[in-house]
C-alpha cells in the first residue's frame, strides 16, 4: 500500500491500513516461501509521468510500513483508476503467467479492492480477499464491500488465519495481487 493517506478520510484509512499491512506482510512471506510471485497494483496519484521508484519517492516514509514496499523482483503495475484491470497491463500479465486464482489485499475495501475484485470475477478468476488484509476508512463500508465480494463475486473472504485456506498457498497458479488506494495493495 504505497500511499501517503493525505486526503479526506486518510487518517482513519491509514489506521485500518496499518492493521491490514501486518497481515499483508505475513502473506507476502508465505507467498515467498511457496515461490508465488507478488504483483503490486498501485494508483499513480494523477502523476502520469511516474514509475515505481518515483511513486515510492513521492510517498516516502509516509507509507504505512516500509516492509510493505515492493521489492525489486515483485511485479508492479500502475493504475489510473479504481480497478487494477482498467487501462493497465494486468489483463496481459496474468494470462502470460498462467494465473487462474488471485489473492487480493490492500485498500480501500469499498473502492479499489471491490472494483478490482469485480473485474477479476468478470474475467473468471477465483478470488480470495482476506477480510483482515484489506481495509477501508469506515468499518461498515468495509463490511458491506466484503459482503458484496463474498456473496455476489463468489470470493473467499475468510481471514488470513483460517486453517482451511492452505490450498490457496499451495496452488502454484495462485498469485498474490496487492491493490492499493487513491485510485489499494
Amino acid at each position: 500500500m504505497i500511499n501517503a493517506f493525505d486526503f479526506s478520510g486518510g487518517k482513519s484509512l491509514r489506521s485500518a491500513a496499518d492493521e491490514a499491512s501486518k497481515r499483508i506482510i505475513a502473506l507476502r512471506k508465505r507467498a515467498d516461501a511457496k515461490s508465488i510471485p507478488v504483483i503490486y497494483v498501485n494508483d499513480n496519484f494523477g502523476e502520469w509521468h511516474s514509475d515505481r521508484s518515483q511513486l515510492i519517492d513521492m510517498v516516502g516514509d509516509r507509507v504505512t510500513d516500509l516492509d510493505i514496499l515492493p521489492r525489486q523482483h515483485d511485479y508492479f503495475v500502475l493504475k489510473p483508476q479504481f480497478s487494477g484491470f482498467y487501462a493497465t497491463n494486468l489483463q496481459v500479465l496474468l494470462p502470460k503467467l498462467g494465473i487462474t486464482r488471485l489473492i487480493l489485499t490492500g485498500v480501500a475495501t469499498d473502492i479499489c479492492v471491490l472494483f478490482t475484485a469485480a473485474d477479476a470475477y468478470m474475467r473468471d478468476y477465483a478470488l480470495w480477499v482476506p477480510r483482515d488484509a484489506v481495509a477501508a476508512d469506515d468499518f461498515s463500508r468495509h463490511e458491506a464491500a466484503l459482503e458484496i465480494i463474498g456473496n455476489r463475486l463468489r470470493a473467499d473472504i475468510r481471514a488470513t488465519s483460517d486453517p482451511g485456506l492452505s490450498g490457496w498457498n499451495e496452488d502454484p497458479k495462485a498469485k498474490w495481487l496487492s491493490t492499493s488506494e487513491l485510485s489499494a495493495i
